[in-house]
């Protein structure tokens, strides 16, 4: 077993691809002709984006939107970059909205904490141990 993808649910996949693409420097893996859904290539395990249409499909009891809720959803998409700070600063030029500044936590590790302009929760982290 090993993670493959991670799927957001989003009210606008291109968006949410450009988003990354701009803030993060992710390539675009796959973009479905319907706009629905879409990939980035961002290493090992694939960052993928899917339309609430397709969520609503697939879970017909409704799921949480990331984008109605005020607060952060209780999970985050972790990026590791030796540049918390730039990329910190790069998500919020991007249209982000900060959480956390950049702060060393107690175990050496450099985090900070934004939300994307679709709801994502994503923490900014340095590796462990650099």
């Amino acid at each position: 077993m090993k993670l493959g993808y991670t799927i957001v649910y989003v009210p606008d996949v291109k968006a949410s691809l450009q988003f990354f693409a701009t803030a993060f420097g992710f390539e675009l893996k796959f973009l479905h002709e319907s706009g629905t859904y879409g990939e980035l290539a961002t290493g090992e395990t694939t960052l993928a984006f899917a339309a609430h249409e397709l969520g609503h499909g697939n879970f017909p009891g409704g799921h949480v939107a990331a984008s109605e809720s005020q607060k952060p959803l209780g999970m985050e998409l972790g990026l590791v970059t030796p540049d918390v700070a730039g990329a910190h600063t790069r998500a919020l030029q991007a249209g982000a909205s900060e959480l956390a500044a950049p702060s060393q936590k107690p175990w050496g590790q450099v985090v900070s904490y934004v939300r994307a302009p679709d709801g994502t929760l994503i923490e900014l982290c340095s590796p462990m141990g650099a």
